[in-house]
């Protein structure tokens, strides 16, 4: 996994709150187990229309989204099932930032896992972003995990708090399995002691 310690990029903004996991992927297209391929069904029924073409009113859809890598949204982003396709296909869209004032638990540590990183910070500071990412031309957000913050050109620049555990693992690019593969070497000792204390005890 990509190490996250900064990133400045072009931010959109999604007014709307209790976004589920099946709205930011519906369950049809689930049946793919690899981690790419996702973007594309993205709030798929949202951004399309009946007959496949792009819905005009969609936000993403608009001119100002095109290229924007942050996205602004609404509280309890991310809440209903556990499916880890939801940050699957933001980050396959091209997301690499959401800022909200609150995530479901279990999104939050989906994102984690993937490279993605969820960043809460009060309503009134999200609304104001999400009001100048609606009026400024390519309006970019900065954010800077190694020292929690969160800025633009416009002279917003605030503080976040992100747990300590995730932020480490984010900062180093690893998930729960490359981090356990980072204690290899102890395993394998582990390994050999516990392989002959059992031969010790079958030989006794």
């Amino acid at each position: 996994m990509q190490p996250f310690t900064s990133y400045a990029g072009r931010a959109v903004f999604l007014p709307r709150a209790n976004v589920d996991t099946d709205q930011i992927i519906p369950k049809q297209f689930l049946k793919r187990i690899e981690r790419t391929g996702f973007g594309p069904a993205l709030f798929y029924d949202w951004r399309y229309l009946a007959d496949g073409a792009l819905n005009p009113d969609f936000e993403l859809n608009q001119p100002r989204a095109a290229g924007a890598s942050i996205l602004i949204t609404g509280p309890n982003f991310g809440c209903g099932s556990s499916r880890e396709h939801a940050p699957w296909a933001l980050a396959d869209y091209g997301f690499r930032v959401i800022v909200a004032p609150s995530f479901a638990d279990i999104f939050f540590g989906n994102c984690c896992q993937n490279g993605l990183l969820a960043v809460t910070l009060p309503e009134a500071d999200v609304q104001l972003l999400g009001r100048r990412a609606d009026a400024v031309d390519d309006y970019v957000l900065s954010v800077d995990l190694v020292r929690c913050r969160v800025s633009d050109r416009e002279g917003f620049d605030a503080g976040f708090a992100f747990d300590a555990y995730r932020r480490e693992m984010l900062l180093n690019g690893l998930d729960e399995i490359g981090k356990t593969l980072l204690e290899e070497p102890r395993i394998a000792a582990f390994e050999r002691r516990r392989r002959a204390a059992l031969a010790a005890r079958g030989s006794a």
